[in-house]
């Protein structure tokens, strides 16, 4: 093949499967390695930048059902997947709420967190069928995860949202994808080829967990679930926990330490004990 032909066949692929511009790579040392894929992870967060006017869109949009009761789902196979997972699982601790108010799931089930499931992300019916086993309605939310914007276990469960009038998202790394298609709002987060070609749990992975992490943080800011920049409603799960919660409401207060702790212990959560030592 020449290689004016193999340059065209690469252009036509999807940004997340063209070739990198670093060749040899086994020919590298470890530090060689680090410091230029550290040079790609660079232009990450200003690809993520560009995502802002839709992100924050979608966030408002989720603020809105959620405080009807709806809740936010992440759907998404492998890496994209395991993110919205991780994202989710950590809503509650963090800021207070129920869980099952955020879900994340993975084509394949809980056995596709730590093992691939073969070809699971390749049914179109089963991203639906799961949002189905949690009686999925109109007020919820769902956003699809999929670097490639074309997972089958994702593109369909968001096609069937649609149909039923469920708000969605797609966080994706491709452009004008089949997933944005189907989506109220396309996060289109273009972060180019990878270091090694093809591996999206890279900078397409950095890429969507920048974006969860903005997008449930603004969520839960903007459901009231922090007061100036205190996580006031975490739950005081560890030893490390307690002694944080117990210097917010110090700081609050004025009470000692030792008190604030008490307080703390005895009320569950940071906001729940400087709101009872203001009555």
């Amino acid at each position: 093949m020449r290689f004016t032909d193999f340059c065209n066949m690469a252009h036509e692929l999807p940004h997340t499967e063209r070739p990198g511009k670093h060749d040899n790579l086994e020919r590298m040392s470890a530090s060689e390695l680090m410091l230029r894929m550290n040079d790609e992870d660079q232009t990450v967060a200003e690809v993520v930048r560009e995502c802002i006017p839709q992100l924050s869109a979608l966030a408002e949009a989720i603020v809105e059902r959620m405080n009807r009761g709806g809740r936010l789902f992440y759907l998404g196979a492998g890496t994209s997947g395991r993110l919205g997972i991780v994202d989710a699982s950590e809503c509650p601790p963090t800021f207070g709420i129920e869980h099952g108010q955020v879900i994340g799931l993975i084509a394949g089930g809980d056995t596709a967190i730590r093992k691939a499931v073969e070809f699971a992300e390749d049914d179109r019916e089963a991203g639906w069928n799961d949002l189905l086993a949690h009686r999925i309605n109109s007020n919820d939310s769902v956003v699809g995860i999929a670097a490639s914007g074309k997972t089958p276990y994702v593109v369909g469960a968001l096609e069937a949202c649609q149909q039923h009038g469920i708000l969605t998202g797609a966080i994706t790394c491709n452009e004008q994808t089949p997933l944005a298609a189907v989506a109220d709002f396309a996060i289109e987060a273009i972060t180019g080829p990878e270091f090694v070609t093809g591996s999206t749990r890279m900078k397409a992975g950095t890429a969507q967990k920048l974006l969860l992490n903005m997008l449930s943080t603004s969520v839960m800011v903007r459901l009231g679930r922090v007061k100036g920049n205190r996580m006031v409603d975490m739950q005081p799960a560890n030893n490390k926990l307690i002694d944080r919660g117990a210097r917010m409401i110090a700081e609050a207060t004025g009470v000692s330490h030792s008190e604030a702790e008490r307080l703390l212990r005895e009320h569950g959560s940071v906001r729940a004990a400087i709101d009872a030592t203001h009555t």
